[in-house]
């Protein structure tokens, strides 16, 4: 759903663009209004009201009438989702005071239209596929669909079909990878006509510090410094701090009950991670008179979390806090404050989200997903304040902007993106926008090395696709992979569908009829013609290599550059082991706008031995624009 009364849905003035065919459906809720920037709002529950249709349940959460009957936000994801994809100017934004500045969505100056789906209790694919048809006759020019199931064939997904009608109508499509890494294989939304988006960091960094004695420890925090700032508090660990009737276990914790106010008041509690909620502890200690907290991982800790706490907070690492703990044994009256600071130009960025589902691609490897990574993690945008800050049960707090992670919130980025490039492109098609953000992203974090993923090693196209997307360079990207509703067909027909079975009735036959043929009758399936390697995507995947001999895969590309004379030279990045790649031919020169022009990758495998995947890629380039396709090669064939 959407919140009507955020500022990034304020009225503009611009109004709704011709060939809009959609409503403002207000249900039972007589306050919903929409305006001449939110100029659609509609929701779809027959789905969840039938019995074992809810078939993405949220634990814990039942039915609510006010939400299943409005199109009104009741969880904060619908507006923080919208917001980023098409939110106009917000000056002053932030979240709980941090992160301060203009809030904007990717295409600040779209329209935007909402279409709920899912409910604080969950979601039913029948709802997800009745609004996306629904948006499509309405006339949406970009999807931006930030829901996901587990993966499943083309014909047994409601939404792999349903984004398939939209595609073949000319709308784009934008989904999320999914909140399922690191695991391999776990990504999910796996249709090729589907822009699937990955999530990773931003440059910016939610930063405080604990200063005591001559030592500063680093760590992270939502929360604002103890004031005055730089005055110091005295300090005492939760272990030192347990009442009376209470474990020291539970003290050092700070669980409910376990600190002594006598002991807390006005001082600054150090609590250990584990057990019970990071942000509940800081109200376990405000409660007793606490007021600031350090929040310490266990020996077995690994990542620091910027929570919005109750109370001046930090989180900070095991390592990092082994010197506060010796600080605080070896002082008799120890005292220190907390500085929260936002940081720009952190380094290494982008690196990869752990959350972010991960590659091969489970249903067809020879499609690389996800495509593309874009920013996922602490990411500011509108939020519904009918909504709780946070899911704790004891949150009472509203706020009209939140910082969230997810590939939820790194999808509509690249929705965003998309909107640019259509109003830039309006005769483009899905696929063509598609390739232009996938063969202009770039693989490179901000200090010169390669993506890394959440262990700090270098990532790979599992977890980035071709990369992080690049909006300025995807307005120009000089050639395109067009793929039509001909290569779409002819991928169907070589699939081989094999889940289908008391999933759904729908089969082959009944998605082909989409696609008509030059003369006008409905495709028809050439068995054995095709394979699914050759569908013209701008990556390249090849699974189940031969131990000898070689493998072709077919591509074209059309020239959409300023001039109709122009060559490209192919540059050749080869695998570390085990594949050599050949393009032929090694130059394309095209004499006119919209030219196609075709080659092909040879793969030979020249090493039996080797074990997995191995990654190479390929450029084009005509000295003005770099045109990258990531090449994935293997000898397994599951």
């Amino acid at each position: 759903g959407v919140s009507p009364t955020s500022q990034s849905f304020r009225d503009d003035g611009f109004g709704a663009p011709s060939g809009w065919r959609g409503k403002c459906d207000s249900g039972e809720d007589s306050t919903f209004h929409c305006n001449k920037k939110l100029i659609g709002a509609r929701f779809f529950n027959a789905g969840i009201q039938v019995p074992n249709f809810l078939d993405q349940p949220v634990e814990g959460k039942q039915l609510n009438q006010t939400d299943l009957n409005s199109p009104r936000d009741y969880d904060g994801h619908g507006s923080h989702t919208l917001s980023t994809a098409g939110g106009g100017f917000v000056q002053g934004a932030s979240a709980f005071g941090r992160g301060k500045g203009t809030a904007k969505g990717g295409s600040p100056r779209a329209r935007v239209a909402s279409y709920k789906a899912c409910y604080t209790a969950g979601c039913s694919s029948l709802d997800i596929l009745a609004a996306i048809l629904a948006a499509v006759e309405d006339g949406v020019h970009v999807l931006s669909l930030s829901v996901g199931a587990p993966a499943a064939d083309y014909v047994a997904d409601l939404m792999a079909i349903g984004t398939l009608y939209a595609v073949h109508k000319g709308v784009a499509v934008v989904a999320s990878a999914g909140n399922s890494g690191p695991q391999p294989g776990s990504v999910s939304n796996l249709a090729p006509w589907i822009l699937t988006v990955g999530a990773s960091t931003m440059d910016r960094d939610f930063a405080a510090d604990v200063v005591f004695g001559n030592s500063t420890i680093k760590g992270r925090s939502l929360s604002a410094s103890t004031l005055p700032v730089g005055q110091p508090y005295p300090m005492i660990s939760g272990q030192n701090a347990c009442a009376a009737d209470q474990s020291i276990d539970n003290s050092t914790l700070c669980f409910p009950g376990s600190l002594d106010p006598a002991k807390v008041r006005g001082k600054i509690v150090v609590c250990t991670r584990g057990v019970n909620g990071r942000v509940e502890k800081g109200l376990v200690v405000k409660q007793a008179g606490g007021i600031g907290m350090v929040l310490c991982n266990d020996a077995g800790g690994v990542d620091i979390i910027a929570d919005p706490h109750l109370l001046p907070a930090v989180h900070c690492s095991y390592s990092q806090c082994w010197d506060l703990f010796k600080h605080l044994q070896s002082t008799q009256f120890p005292v220190g404050y907390i500085t929260a600071k936002d940081e720009l130009g952190v380094k290494p960025a982008p690196v990869m989200a752990d959350f972010s589902s991960r590659g091969p691609n489970t249903i067809t490897p020879q499609i690389l997903k996800p495509d593309v990574t874009a920013p996922g993690v602490d990411v500011i945008a509108a939020y519904s304040e009918e909504a709780p800050a946070t899911d704790l049960p004891f949150e009472d707090r509203r706020v009209p902007y939140n910082m969230v992670s997810g590939t939820s919130m790194s999808c509509p980025h690249v929705a965003g993106v998309a909107g640019l490039i259509k109003a830039k492109h309006p005769d483009w098609s899905p696929a063509m926008i598609k390739s232009a953000i996938m063969t202009t992203a770039f693989t490179e974090a901000n200090d010169e090395g390669q993506i890394r993923d959440e262990t700090g090693a270098a990532a790979t196209p599992f977890s980035y696709g071709s990369g992080h997307v690049n909006p300025v360079q995807a307005l120009d990207p000089g050639l395109v992979y067009d793929t039509t509703p001909y290569d779409y067909a002819n991928f169907l027909c070589s699939v081989r569908p094999t889940q289908t079975q008391n999933l759904i009735p729908l089969s082959i036959p009944l998605l082909l009829p989409l696609f008509v043929g030059a003369n006008a009758n409905p495709f028809q399936c050439s068995l054995g013609a095709y394979r699914p390697e050759n569908l013209n995507y701008p990556s390249i995947s090849a699974a189940c290599l031969p131990g000898s001999g070689t493998t072709t895969v077919k591509r074209r590309v059309r020239n959409v550059g300023a001039g109709p004379w122009l060559q490209y030279n192919v540059t050749v990045v080869q695998p570390a082991a085990g594949v050599r790649i050949t393009v032929q031919p090694g130059t394309l020169s095209f004499g006119k706008i919209n030219e196609e022009k075709e080659f092909t990758v040879k793969l030979d495998v020249y090493d039996t031995a080797m074990a997995g995947h191995v990654f190479g890629s390929i450029e084009w380039s005509d000295g003005k624009h770099r045109v990258r396709s990531p090449v994935v090669a293997t000898t397994k064939c599951g």
